[in-house]
């Protein structure tokens, strides 16, 4: 069974096509399916089989029985550890706005990364500093991996330390002038986690009050204590009747 070949998948193609062009009426044009270029391109499969994929890195000689033989690997690059390195260290530059749409596709050939972290078309980011560090990796002689990571990273922290002066000294001249800016940032973060604290006391506030009360109900005689404390039991002794036959102990 898994031999035989299947054909019918393969006729839906040619099926679809025949039935575009022999058209019943001439002047109604019938619309083309979204899968119809796909399928045109990419046939399916005849054999029920399911085909080796190809291995993009040795099978572990230890295992007795690979699993998931017959699924995908994933494809890694050396860039994708450097990548990890730099945002574990750096977390925050995954918060800076990114730039990802690409004009014809082959940006990355006119980077040229001996020059430095800055590239034109390119603003300075994680991916800067992972590209610098993989190309002083392969062409500077004796560098290592810690050591280019080092000479980068501190390439970008002077880049950095001069982008937030620049800030910093154009926000000073608007504002000679006349300019308004809103609240930063941070003072925009901190008013938010006020209005969550204040909101945070008035909760543990309610909590507290029912834990109270709910202790309270556990006790009968609770705010009673003072009462108890004033009643005179000799008073109460001489009010009560005496019954004949008992004598009384003064």
């Amino acid at each position: 069974m898994g031999g035989q070949r299947q054909i019918k998948p393969g006729k839906v193609y040619q099926t679809v096509t025949t039935l575009m062009n022999h058209r019943i009426w001439p002047r109604i044009k019938v619309p083309q399916p979204v899968w119809y270029k796909v399928v045109e391109s990419i046939p399916p499969s005849e054999i029920l089989t399911r085909p080796f994929p190809p291995q993009h890195k040795a099978p572990n000689p230890k295992t007795r029985r690979p699993s998931r033989l017959f699924q995908p690997q994933q494809i890694v690059y050396e860039e994708d550890e450097l990548r990890k390195t730099f945002y574990k260290d750096h977390p925050w530059e995954l918060a800076r706005p990114r730039m990802i749409v690409e004009m014809d596709g082959k940006d990355a050939l006119r980077y040229d990364w001996s020059k430095g972290l800055i590239q034109p078309g390119m603003p300075l980011c994680g991916e800067s500093v992972v590209q610098r560090q993989l190309w002083m990796m392969y062409n500077v002689p004796d560098m290592t991996r810690e050591k280019a990571y080092d000479i980068v990273r501190r390439e970008f922290y002077a880049l950095r330390q001069e982008e937030e002066v620049e800030r910093r000294i154009a926000k000073e001249e608007a504002q000679y002038v006349g300019a308004y800016f809103g609240k930063s940032f941070l003072q925009v973060g901190m008013q938010l986690e006020d209005e969550q604290y204040e909101k945070w006391k008035k909760w543990a506030g309610k909590q507290i009050e029912a834990v109270r009360a709910e202790r309270d109900s556990a006790y009968t005689s609770f705010g009673n204590e003072a009462e108890a404390d004033s009643i005179d039991l000799d008073e109460i002794a001489a009010e009560e009747p005496v019954e004949e036959g008992v004598p009384v102990r003064r």
